[in-house]
C-alpha cells in the first residue's frame, strides 16, 4: 500500500526553530519528528511513501534518503502551496493508483492505521477519516457522525453551546483514487473544508480511535512530545528508551555529582557538570553542554547548544548552538533560536521567542 505524507508547512508557530529545517525533521529524543510517522506506516504494512514536500525540502531528503524503516520513499515538491487536497492531489496523481492513506506529518499518534484501512475496505468507503477525541473541541473542527461510521456533517471552530461531539480530523485519512477527481487543480484546495466536505453523504466515512495523538505545531505541544515520550504515555519503538527513567547514553560525559532526575534523556556527546540538575522530562541533545550548578526543569535542549554555569531554564526550548549565559533564566514556552547568546544573568520571558540577529521575522512568526 502507498502513503502520501505532507510535510510542506512552514512552521511558523515553531519559529525560530523552523528557519534552519522544516518542522518534519526537528528532533524528538534524537530522532526526526518524522521518523516517528514513517514507523506508523511501516506498521500499518505500508511499502512506499510519497512525501509532498514544500518549505525546505532538501533536508527532509537528506535526513531519510530513498529508503528508511523498509518503506520505499519519493519526493514530490509543490511549485507553490496548495493546500492539504491540493497537496494531496500533486503528490499522488500518476503515482498512486490504488486505495492509499494520507497523513499529515506533524501529527505524533499512535493509533493503528491498519485499522482505519481495515475499516474503510470494509464499508466501501470513497473516503474514511481518522478521528480522535479532544479534551477542548472548540480549538478544533469537530466531525459528526451516525452509528455506522458515516460522516454527517462539519463544525469549525464551534461555540460551547454548539458542541456535540469531542471527536475532530485526526490528520489521517483512507483515500480511494476518485477521491482526486474532486480536487481542482491550478489553486489551493483544502480537503477539510472543500473536499471532505463536499463527499457528505457519498461514500465518506470516518473512524473513531483511542491512543495518543498531538499536533506537534506550538512549542508547549514540542516539549510535551518530548516528556509524553520519556514517561510512555505514546507507543514507539524508539531504540534504546526504557519509558520513566533515565536514559544517558554511554557516549555522554555526566559528572557524579549532577542530579538526573527520572524520566530524562542525556544523549551521546553531552556534558553535564558537577552540580547541574537535569531535571525531569528535561532532554539534553548530543554534544550539547549543561555547565555546573545550572537547572533544566523539563527543558529541551538541542544539537551543540549550551547552557552556563547557574542558568535556569524551564519547560523551553535552547534552539542548536545556542548559548544560555550564567545565570540566566529561560521561562517556559519560550524559544531561544538557533545560535542565539543570551548574556550572563539575561532574563528570556515566557513564551517568547528569541530569533537570530538578521533573521526576517514576520507577524505570523511571534503570534
Amino acid at each position: 500500500m502507498d502513503a502520501v505524507v505532507l510535510v510542506g508547512g512552514e512552521g511558523t508557530r515553531l519559529r525560530p526553530l523552523t528557519l534552519e529545517r522544516p518542522k518534519p525533521v526537528l528532533p524528538l529524543l534524537g530522532r526526526p519528528l518524522l521518523a516517528y510517522v514513517l514507523e506508523r506506516l511501516a506498521e500499518a504494512g505500508v511499502t512506499r511513501v510519497i512525501f509532498g514536500c514544500g518549505y525546505l525540502p532538501d533536508p527532509i531528503q537528506a535526513c531519510f534518503g530513498e529508503r528508511a524503516l523498509g518503506l520505499g520513499l519519493e519526493y514530490v515538491v509543490e511549485p507553490r502551496p496548495l493546500g492539504t487536497a491540493g497537496g494531496i492531489l500533486h503528490a499522488a496523481r500518476g503515482r498512486v493508483s490504488g486505495t492509499f492513506l494520507a497523513l499529515n506529518g506533524d501529527i505524533l499518534a499512535d493509533a493503528p492505521l491498519a485499522d482505519l484501512v481495515a475499516a474503510h475496505r470494509a464499508r466501501g468507503a470513497v473516503a474514511t477519516i481518522g478521528l480522535t477525541p479532544v479534551a477542548d473541541p472548540t480549538r478544533y473542527g469537530l466531525v459528526r457522525t451516525d452509528g455506522e461510521g458515516r460522516v454527517l456533517g462539519f463544525l469549525e471552530k464551534p461555540a460551547p453551546e454548539e458542541i456535540d461531539t469531542d471527536l475532530i480530523n485526526a490528520g489521517a485519512y483512507v483515500l480511494e483514487p476518485a477521491v482526486l477527481d474532486r480536487v481542482d487543480e491550478g489553486r489551493p484546495v483544502s480537503i477539510e473544508r472543500e473536499t471532505f466536505p463536499s463527499l457528505v453523504g457519498e461514500g465518506l466515512g470516518a473512524l473513531a480511535q483511542g491512543g495518543y495523538w498531538s499536533d506537534v505545531g506550538t512549542p508547549e505541544s514540542y516539549v510535551a512530545a518530548h516528556h509524553d515520550l520519556l514517561a510512555g504515555r505514546i507507543h514507539s519503538q524508539l531504540p534504546g528508551l526504557l519509558v520513566n527513567t533515565r536514559w544517558i547514553d554511554e557516549m555522554a560525559l555526566v559528572s557524579a555529582e549532577a542530579v538526573l532526575e527520572s524520566p530524562c534523556h542525556v544523549a551521546a556527546g553531552a556534558t553535564v557538570e558537577a552540580g547541574a540538575l537535569v531535571g525531569a522530562g528535561s532532554c539534553v541533545a548530543a554534544d550539547a553542554h549543561i555547565e555546573a550548578r545550572a537547572r533544566l526543569d523539563g527543558a529541551v535542549v538541542q544539537e551543540r547548544a549550551r547552557v552556563g554555569e547557574a542558568a535556569v531554564v524551564e519547560d523551553a526550548v535552547i534552539g542548536p548552538r545556542a548559548h544560555i549565559g550564567a545565570g540566566a533564566h529561560v521561562a517556559s514556552g519560550a524559544i531561544v533560536g538557533p545560535g542565539v547568546s543570551i548574556p550572563a544573568g539575561g532574563h528570556v520571558e515566557a513564551g517568547e521567542r528569541v530569533f537570530p540577529e538578521g533573521a526576517r521575522v514576520t507577524a505570523d512568526d511571534t503570534r
